[in-house]
């Protein structure tokens, strides 16, 4: 488990809107799953400092910010103004399509540069009032910048290759007229955003994963200048309004709406690490094992907990616990909510597991985690020896419900089904723990 989920974030330190009156800032969007290009389908934007949010749908990719009044005005289009739409797809591989909008009957001249100026396709006509469609067919660079002049005005836009392995030349292709005016609906969904340099922004990526599971990831930045954010989706929806939160020690964990259900979508790592060979205690402090007491396993599959460490000392169900404030452990029912939800406890298993065998060994039958769950083969502590075991082969999380006075109920993923085994074993087992929001 990774304490924040920083995805990939790559700067590119050049301006855009060089010809524009207001300073902007432009931050790109794109996405990956399991390494290959994936479409986004929309990205949430929300400041973190100042409140606020705002909505991009694809194909639209790139927010254009004017320091401190908020977004730049790209609603030209129905004020009846020069316009260059952000190209589509954007990322692109071979070819993508820009349109630009002109009020009036005009001569225009459109460069495309590459990252360090140099020309590599040249456009120039007189162009009567409407819509016109252009192709651009890319070469070998990853960048190119679009700019499109009138006769007292500028537009540029920033384009993204995702084959910079290509060796045909870059061309530039006039598509045609239309005099319809395009509608960008990443104008539209605007609320009260406004934004300074150095604000806190939330971005929430939305897309489908390869195998056309509905997806997402959350990035959090501060940003200072144009930069270009990847998103890593993987499966699940985050919970509307809470997409991340953060425990008592800092740790920032993704959640994953499910049903009706608001789950985390990491197991829990909170607390102080104690020596496999030692019981937790009730001292105050909240305490947790590492798989073969190794801090780096907590941070790649959570921490492992005793029920009554993980209870503090209660045998309420339902109660808090060692779980973030508004969140609680979950109960007996409220698991079987969820394997219910996902089509009983004889398929549910692969519907909450990880796929892949980064983490599970193979192999791994019937894994999808349509449900985003992402379950973990975190293993377990054994409650006579103290010893490690199953690490890869079994996910074993609590449930806040006792069977009897000295055992509890608990959940199994097992590497080798796709169901889900129920049953009641001693407290004194380190266990993973996931959290229900209230």
């Amino acid at each position: 488990m990774k304490t924040k989920i920083l995805l990939s974030i790559l700067a590119v330190g050049f301006f855009v809107n060089a010809f524009s009156q207001k300073p902007t800032m432009e931050l790109t969007f794109t996405a990956e799953n399991n390494g290959q290009y994936v479409p986004l389908d929309s990205i949430f934007i929300k400041n973190l400092t100042q409140g606020g949010d705002t909505m991009l749908y694809a194909p639209d990719t790139t927010l254009l910010l004017e320091y401190i009044v908020g977004i730049t005005n790209n609603d030209g289009v129905e004020k009846n103004s020069f316009f260059v739409s952000q190209n589509y797809p954007n990322p692109f591989e071979g070819k993508t399509t820009v349109n630009l909008y002109l009020p009036e009957k005009e001569h225009i001249r459109i460069t495309i540069r590459d990252i360090v100026g140099r020309e590599v396709a040249f456009f120039e006509n007189t162009l009567i009032s409407g819509n016109h469609s252009f192709t651009f067919y890319i070469g070998k660079e990853k960048y190119y910048l679009f700019t499109a002049k009138g006769n007292s005005v500028s537009k540029t836009i920033k384009m993204v290759n995702i084959n910079s392995n290509n060796k045909i030349q870059c061309k530039l292709v006039y598509n045609g007229f239309d005099n319809n005016i395009i509608s960008f609906k990443s104008q539209k969904a605007i609320n009260n955003f406004v934004f300074n340099p150095g604000d806190d922004l939330q971005y929430i990526g939305y897309a489908k994963t390869i195998e056309g599971i509905a997806g997402s990831d959350v990035i959090e930045d501060a940003p200072q200048n144009n930069k270009i954010y990847i998103f890593e989706i993987i499966e699940g929806i985050p919970c509307p309004g809470i997409p991340t939160v953060t425990d008592e020690d800092g740790n920032v964990y993704n959640t994953v709406l499910i049903g009706n259900q608001c789950w985390l979508k990491e197991n829990l790592n909170v607390g102080t690490r104690i020596n496999g060979s030692q019981n937790m205690s009730n001292n105050g402090t909240i305490e947790k094992f590492c798989y073969d007491d190794n801090e780096a396993n907590c941070d790649e599959y959570g921490a492992l907990y005793q029920w009554n460490e993980m209870m503090q000392y209660t045998t309420q169900q339902g109660t808090q616990g060692i779980c973030p404030n508004g969140w609680h452990l979950p109960s007996y029912d409220e698991w079987t909510t969820l394997t219910d939800f996902l089509g009983g406890s004889s398929v549910a298993g692969g519907k909450m597991k990880e796929v892949g065998t980064a983490h599970w060994k193979s192999p791994n039958t019937g894994a999808t985690n349509s449900s985003g769950f992402t379950g973990l083969p975190g293993g377990n502590r054994h409650s006579l020896t103290g010893s490690f075991h199953s690490l890869i082969f079994y996910g074993q999380f609590w449930s806040s419900s006792e069977s009897s006075s000295s055992t509890a109920w608990h959940r199994m993923l097992y590497y080798n089904g796709d169901g889900v085994y129920s049953g009641g074993r001693d407290k004194g087992y380190g266990y993973s723990v996931r959290c229900l929001k209230d």
